[in-house]
């Protein structure tokens, strides 16, 4: 029985140390937790701010099509003036051309 006598006191100390891991393995598991839901939170602030990202690259893209449209809307018109004056300033320079041919 002096086996058996020895042995006593070490399972104590085993469960002590048993119990201890446990503990230690409980804290980093709620630490490892913690970290996952502040992990979890940024990827939705993130998700979510990539959301208003997108909205807004589609209101862009939007509102640079329409400038574009706009655009090719006034170079047109500015060619058709152009295009115009050129033709009335020919019609003048011929009218003052007669005018001058007559009055000599």
């Amino acid at each position: 029985m002096v086996g058996d006598a020895a042995a006593t006191p070490k399972l104590p100390e085993r469960l002590d140390t048993a119990l201890r891991r446990l503990a230690a393995a409980l804290d980093r598991l709620e630490t490892a937790g913690e970290r996952r839901a502040k992990a979890d939170a940024l990827r939705a602030n993130l998700e979510e701010e990539l959301a208003v990202l997108q909205d807004d690259r589609s209101r862009l893209a939007v509102e640079l099509d329409g400038a574009i449209a706009r655009s090719r809307a006034l170079e047109l018109a500015n060619e058709e003036v152009g295009r115009r004056l050129n033709h009335a300033s020919a019609e003048i320079r011929a009218v003052l051309t007669e005018i001058a041919a007559r009055d000599e």
